[in-house]
């Protein structure tokens, strides 16, 4: 690719997004798979409830490559009747759906005291990451479809603002935006029931619940535009500048929203939103100088093997992690056991748990990399 300050062809792929996309499923399958919750560097643990770490940043930046990849297939197929392009966008929305929730029931057994067990399916969670990824592709495609560009700007700020508005309104109890009483967790218990539910924060709550998945679909809008902007204008030192000033602007406007209406990620605010589009912004101009313009890019290929399988080496994790589940060694968990044995005597107990994360994330780069050698490419 040559260097111009001129703008690019409108089909010319950017492999700065492909490196972005993998660098954050690289990053999803490590804060992910801790050799144990219960020792975990502060960086890699999610915001106990406001606030901000940079875990907080991988899924959403997902989101936000999600919006860039969407830019350039719908230039791709943008010749074609809405109708098809429609049938396109709810059959693949559906299809990442469903996966989310094949891996939230899988293996449908669970080892018990007396051997493997069949696992009570009806209190299957509904919601997860692939779900959210599913929906907010889905209903960011359709604005785009529907929508002229300004009209769909102003589609994603009317959803921040109308959010903050129901959020701040029904919620309940002292606090609008707190664990027990936000809107989130009330509209999901209504809709769905507490059974259903996730319930990693001691009571049924789902991160990925059906009312903050709406500000979600912002994140990828803004990749969309973001994607939008570099094929119209190209990696010219110029259109990267107004990259880094949007991107920087966004996250001022972020971190003041935070003032009225916290950041946080578990109910997925509005300030959260701005402010993870401007540093996903901020790195995909990054990416794009290092990597299109100074052509830096000998050490890339490593998350293009991750960005080349995405939804599929992120799923491979989750079902490698839940059949490891069904096995024990010497009366241990084999995750456990592996654990125990191989890491643990690092005799830092934290490092030996972020040495385990990022085994288990070279494990399933070497999934992505036998895949890639064998141009096994898998497209939901």
């Amino acid at each position: 690719m040559e260097y111009s300050d001129n703008p690019i062809r409108q089909h010319q792929r950017y492999l700065a997004i492909d490196v972005l996309r993998g660098l954050t499923v690289a990053l999803m399958v490590v804060v992910n798979n801790p050799g144990t919750w219960e020792s975990i560097y502060s960086p890699l643990e999610h915001a106990l409830w406001h606030g901000f770490t940079p875990t907080d940043m991988v899924f959403p930046s997902f989101l936000f490559v999600v919006g860039n990849a969407m830019s350039f297939s719908m230039r791709k197929f943008g010749g074609q009747p809405h109708h098809v392009l429609l049938k396109k966008i709810l059959v693949r929305t559906l299809l990442i759906f469903l996966i989310g929730l094949f891996l939230n029931a899988y293996p449908f057994v669970r080892l018990g005291e007396s051997g493997l067990e069949a696992r009570d399916l009806t209190a299957v969670r509904i919601f997860g990451v692939l779900q959210r990824i599913a929906l907010c592709y889905g209903m960011a495609a359709l604005i785009v479809l529907y929508m002229s560009g300004k009209s769909a700007m102003w589609a994603g700020a009317a959803i921040l603002i109308g959010y903050w508005a129901l959020m701040s309104y029904f919620g309940s109890g002292t606090d609008p935006y707190g664990l027990e009483g936000n809107a989130v967790r009330e509209l999901d218990l209504w809709i769905i029931g507490p059974v259903n539910l996730y319930k990693g924060e001691g009571i049924p709550f789902d991160p990925e619940g059906i009312l903050s998945t709406l500000p979600a679909v912002v994140n990828v809008l803004g990749g969309y535009f973001a994607g939008q902007f570099i094929q119209q204008y190209g990696h010219s030192r110029h259109s990267i500048t107004k990259l880094i000033t949007a991107g920087a602007l966004l996250v001022a406007i972020g971190l003041a929203w935070h003032l009225l209406f916290p950041i946080n990620k578990k109910i997925w605010t509005s300030s959260y939103v701005v402010l993870t589009v401007g540093l996903s912004t901020l790195l995909l101009a990054a990416l794009v100088f290092i990597i299109e313009v100074k052509r830096s890019t000998r050490w890339v290929y490593f998350f293009e093997v991750f960005g080349r399988n995405p939804l599929v080496l992120f799923a491979m994790s989750g079902i490698i992690v839940k059949t490891m589940a069904l096995f024990s060694v010497s009366e241990l968990p084999l995750k456990l056991w592996i654990f125990k044995t191989f890491f643990v005597p690092l005799n830092n107990i934290k490092l030996a748990s972020l040495a385990y994360a990022i085994s288990f994330m070279l494990l399933i780069w070497l999934i992505g990399f036998f895949m890639d050698r064998r141009k096994i490419y898998i497209k939901v």
